[in-house]
């Protein structure tokens, strides 16, 4: 038999409303990956099938509204959750139906939106159309935003060069509704990689070394999810930012290195056998 002392308990609940990423590397594949690889407990309302890979998205195949709204709410009745993250909500339609499932189903559940607008290669992930209903309708919601700094460039109108032109986006997207922001400063052309956090009375900056790497396919989702699972496990908001930041960091470094674009990450790096001949006995009976 398995020890189960060798095991940390699964805690936090999140569910995830996202789009389908066929190559694994980014949306729900890479949300639930991070989930577990944290400890949570992960369920999901799929939200777009999309076929593509390292080089790029190839198409995308839309869900039904109505099975969008089906899974959330059955999830939410049975499974329940302590935190809901959106990835790619795609066109007004699915905007709508998410938060109208949120607002009639969901009390004092913590919602983490990440504004997923463009692919890592590129593609449009967000019709030009739905921008104003995302602002209205889910950053209005939102507990943490976590946008990079184009999605911020494009939810604020302005444009972000450096720490301070962060500042000013972060606080004007504070200014739409959302009650904490992480601006994520991985564009920015510096040695260093900057996020920075702000709620209405406070401002956190972080600071890291940046990888020289291809391979970070899958980044946003990643921190949005790690961040999401955190504080379903209780975490404050700040250690739950940073926990996350660690945890990209440590799966960006051990990127498996594979596919001919932006690889995916390492999401298991903190999958460990603690006691590698107590699980050799226990497969040979």
């Amino acid at each position: 038999m398995i020890d189960p002392q060798l095991y940390t308990p699964m805690t936090g609940r999140i569910l995830i409303c996202a789009g389908s990423d066929s190559g694994g590397g980014a949306g729900i594949q890479a949300d639930i990956k991070t989930v577990t690889a944290l400890g949570g407990f992960a369920s999901t309302a799929l939200t777009a099938l999309t076929a593509q890979n390292t080089t790029g998205v190839f198409s995308i195949q839309e869900v039904p509204v109505s099975f969008i709204a089906e899974q959330m709410r059955v999830v939410l009745s049975d499974l329940g959750a302590d935190c809901i993250k959106t990835g790619m909500l795609h066109n007004v339609e699915v905007i709508e139906i998410v938060a109208e499932v949120i607002e009639r189903e969901v009390l004092n559940t913590y919602l983490v939106v990440d504004p997923v607008m463009v692919a890592k290669g590129g593609h449009r992930l967000l019709d030009v159309s739905a921008l104003d209903a995302l602002k209205s309708l889910m950053v209005t919601k939102a507990d943490l935003l976590t946008p990079n700094i184009p999605e911020a460039e494009l939810l604020t109108g302005l444009n972000i060069t450096d720490l301070d032109g962060m500042r000013r986006a972060a606080y004007k997207v504070l200014e739409l509704g959302s009650k904490a922001v992480l601006l994520k400063g991985g564009h920015l052309d510096s040695e260093f990689l900057t996020d920075l956090l702000v709620t209405e009375n406070s401002e956190q900056i972080y600071n890291g070394p940046r990888l020289n790497t291809k391979h970070t396919h899958g980044t946003g989702c990643t921190m949005a999810s790690a961040i999401a699972t955190c504080i379903a496990q209780d975490y404050p908001l700040g250690e739950a930012v940073q926990r996350a930041r660690d945890f990209v960091f440590k799966a960006i470094q051990t990127a498996p290195g594979i596919g001919n674009g932006h690889g995916p990450l390492n999401h298991a790096h903190t999958v460990v056998i603690k006691n590698e001949q107590t699980m050799d006995n226990s497969f040979s009976g």
